[in-house]
């Protein structure tokens, strides 16, 4: 995502590197719902073991703190609070993983399942049968759907992502499948618990990618594939796309022994939250910053340092990569000094 987020220009973007204008789905799009279902893979090993009481509290202030830092990027660098964004990427991810942990510590994976599929079914039948007010009949276009008008009447327009401020694509309706996501990750992941054999486990991921990604994309077929919207068949197919990624990482290191070229990785890995945080935060104040000419910080190294020496689109795409290389290079010296932040 600091690669996707942070181009030279907004204007020259090569197209995998976007997000969907709406419907429909790019490279970019795959993103956020991987790592949702990393978070999810995740809590099976991290919370097993604890007591059910301790282990709450932790998620519960694991979560707060993810969902301040989602608001601290909403505020800064212009604290307006009659404009603050409320819905956020972090704050996506603080109530997912906050509903998928307690889920996991208080109910059986049937359960889990369960509401998984609920919550899938439930949204989808949401988004296409239930009329939406001062519209009419179910809609699924950016202003006219449930999500939008849900997210207008509880949050206010003020409060959305500004680029649209009729739509948020990190809404309340549309988390609802996403804690979906969340919950297919920590079924694998309590299923790799129980299953020892490494070959097995690839292979189980693999199949399971597999058949939720054909799913997903038949569901597309009638309930099309949208992020802004995380529509069902969305949620299903980058689920099983999540999970044969897995298999295949899984797979590499742990059966073929092939690790070093997963070095690079790691080293952003063990600080995500703390690498997404700070280069988000980086990078609007490089906006708000000005300088020569009333540009922006931001604009004034692009225009200088890159964009004489390449195309739009290529000198863009350095600006990002350069952008990606500073901040790896921050968290290699953070895990060279076994520095972990986390919430």
């Amino acid at each position: 995502m600091i690669l996707v987020n942070n181009p030279g220009t907004w204007s020259a973007i090569y197209p995998p590197l976007r997000h969907a204008a709406w419907h429909g789905l790019t490279p970019t799009d795959l993103i956020f719902p991987f790592f949702l279902v990393i978070v999810g893979l995740a809590i099976p090993p991290s919370l097993g073991g604890r007591s059910p009481s301790q282990a709450v509290a932790r998620v519960a202030r694991r979560a707060a703190v993810i969902f301040a830092l989602g608001l601290v990027l909403s505020a800064v660098p212009d604290l307006t609070l009659a404009t603050l964004r409320i819905p956020g990427v972090l704050q996506r991810v603080a109530v997912c993983y906050l509903v998928a942990a307690v889920l996991f510590l208080t109910t059986s994976w049937r359960t889990q399942a369960a509401v998984a599929g609920a919550l899938l079914l439930g949204y989808w039948a949401a988004l296409t049968l239930v009329p939406v007010p001062g519209y009419g009949r179910a809609d699924l276009g950016p202003e006219t759907n449930l999500g939008a008008w849900l997210d207008r009447t509880l949050l206010g327009q003020a409060h959305l992502w500004r680029v649209s401020r009729v739509y948020d694509p990190e809404g309340i309706l549309s988390t609802v499948p996403a804690v979906a996501t969340v919950l297919i990750g920590v079924l694998a992941g309590s299923w790799m618990k129980r299953e020892r054999e490494p070959r097995s486990m690839a292979t189980g991921l693999a199949v399971a990618g597999a058949a939720a990604a054909a799913v997903g994309a038949l569901w597309g077929l009638a309930f099309p594939l949208n992020k802004s919207l995380w529509t069902s068949s969305y949620a299903v197919l980058t689920a099983g796309l999540g999970l044969l990624a897995f298999a295949l990482c899984y797979w590499a290191v742990e059966i073929r022994g092939w690790r070093r070229w997963a070095a690079p990785f790691v080293v952003l890995g063990v600080n995500a939250l703390a690498v997404y945080f700070l280069s988000q935060l980086t990078a609007q104040l490089l906006v708000w910053i000005h300088v020569d000419a009333g540009h922006s910080l931001k604009q004034s190294l692009f225009e200088h340092a890159l964009a004489p020496w390449a195309s739009p689109v290529n000198a863009s795409l350095a600006y990002a990569a350069a952008y990606l290389a500073l901040w790896w290079a921050v968290m290699w010296g953070l895990d060279r000094g076994g520095i972990r932040l986390r919430a």
